[in-house]
């Protein structure tokens, strides 16, 4: 039913010359809801947090109340993944344990969200953006041009265990579209040739600077400012003068 309604839009856009819709390659995301156990993702396999990120667990649960430890979860979940580089069953057993809480809780929220990666990540996991500010943009092409310079597609790891891509919704940098964001860093106002600048720089063991790529420093107009150009006005600016 859904494909008919794709192809009898589609067919409609083309008779009035009009760009076709746009759908996502992936059917479903990339991201695991049912966990399997793996060789590398199983109950069997110990978790601890190291000692510096035990020290950072202990300042996460000074910030909440008694009786509210659990309001830690999501941030506790951030730390394993970081530690690790993807979260494991196991370290949801370990959160779980800390913040005394049933493991399904904490599967409820792992599962729910795309920032937890379930399944082994690359060093460097590239989230290419193609929600319609970014795909008017060109973020089809962008993506197209990820795949072509890693040899992967979407929802795969290079064999280097290198490189992950992800196509992913809304990372809220519209108006800087079309942007990718790799690891913490986002890239943004990008075209093929910054695309594959910022992948050659990472592969070159450099850190390309993040943000705008088009010269402007965060979100302003690219130019002269278009408005607000001169001091505001004081106090009573346009107040009758009978009063």
């Amino acid at each position: 039913m859904l494909s008919t309604i794709r192809a009898v839009g589609n067919g409609l856009r083309r008779s009035l010359g009009a760009r076709p819709l746009q759908t996502s390659p992936a059917l479903q995301h990339d991201s695991l809801f049912v966990h399997r156990d793996t060789p590398e993702d199983n109950p069997d396999i110990p978790f601890e947090f190291t000692s510096d990120n035990l020290k950072r667990v202990e300042a996460i649960l000074a910030i909440y109340p008694e009786g509210h430890k659990r309001a830690a979860m999501i941030p506790l979940l951030d730390l394993a993944q970081r530690q690790h580089g993807w979260l494991p069953i196991s370290a949801m057993h370990k959160v779980a344990e800390i913040i005394n809480v049933p493991r399904m809780r904490v599967y409820e929220v792992a599962t729910f969200y795309t920032m937890f990666m379930r399944k082994p990540t690359g060093k460097y996991h590239v989230q290419v953006c193609t929600t319609t500010p970014c795909w008017l943009r060109g973020s089809n092409e962008v993506l197209e041009a990820v795949k072509k310079n890693l040899g992967i597609g979407v929802g795969e790891t290079s064999k280097d265990g290198m490189w992950t891509i992800s196509e992913v919704e809304c990372l809220g940098a519209c108006v800087n579209a079309p942007m990718i964001q790799i690891n913490d860093d986002y890239y943004e106002d990008l075209t093929l040739k910054d695309t594959d600048e910022i992948l050659c720089d990472l592969k070159a063991g450099k850190r390309p600077a993040p943000g705008p790529r088009s010269g402007r420093f965060a979100a302003e107009p690219i130019g002269e400012p278009t408005s607000l150009k001169g001091e505001p006005p004081g106090p009573g600016f346009g107040v009758r003068s009978d009063l």
